[in-house]
């Protein structure tokens, strides 16, 4: 799955323009748009603004990465994950402020119909939480903020760096259990 490099702005040729954290972090903190109308535009950026291949980009045909993959839910009935990528994550949308926790459980419903990915992603626009769904280990939540991103990229970014490219870099060691007051990166 090899990833092609994103031109910035002023680099020669064609391509999109790579967009920074706090550029990033101003466009869609402004933004007004639902969930339905932003969902696939925010992750495009968020593409854009790790240097790497959107699902179309990657995989054309959708069989290992793709946006509204069709998945069963437990009780037998359809389900969607927003975005996908086989051996990495599945993803959840929700609407600016919208319970991210019943994002999670939607994910839940249809993540061993998505291969078991070991990272459930849920997003509401502003807010991103990276939960890791591990063979034996502990779930360990990883949360960050549009603001998080514009004033100190540096643990976002390795985290979604880590989700997009090796998602074992986010593994925690088999037993382990996070202290009181722990927060990832620390």
């Amino acid at each position: 799955m090899p990833q092609r490099e994103v031109r910035s702005e002023g680099q020669s040729g064609m391509g999109p323009r790579a967009l920074s954290p706090s550029e990033f972090a101003a466009k869609w903190s402004g933004s007004t748009r639902n969930e339905r109308a932003a969902t696939q535009e925010h992750y495009i950026d968020l593409c854009r603004m790790l240097g790497v291949d959107t699902p179309n980009e990657a995989d054309p045909h959708g069989e290992w990465y793709a946006f509204e993959k069709g998945a069963e839910k437990q009780d037998g009935s359809d389900g969607f994950a927003d975005v996908w990528k086989r051996g990495h994550f599945a993803w959840e949308y929700k609407g600016k402020h919208k319970n991210l926790e019943k994002a999670y459980q939607q994910l839940l419903q249809y993540r061993e119909s998505l291969e078991n990915p070991p990272l459930l992603v849920v997003c509401d626009l502003e807010n991103l939480e990276v939960h890791t769904n591990f063979t034996g280990t502990k779930k360990v939540v990883h949360r960050f903020t549009l603001e998080d991103l514009r004033n100190d990229p540096t643990e976002p970014l390795r985290v979604l760096r880590a989700l997009m490219r090796e998602p074992d870099a986010l593994r925690p060691p088999a037993g382990w259990i996070p202290p009181a007051g722990w927060k990832p990166g620390s």
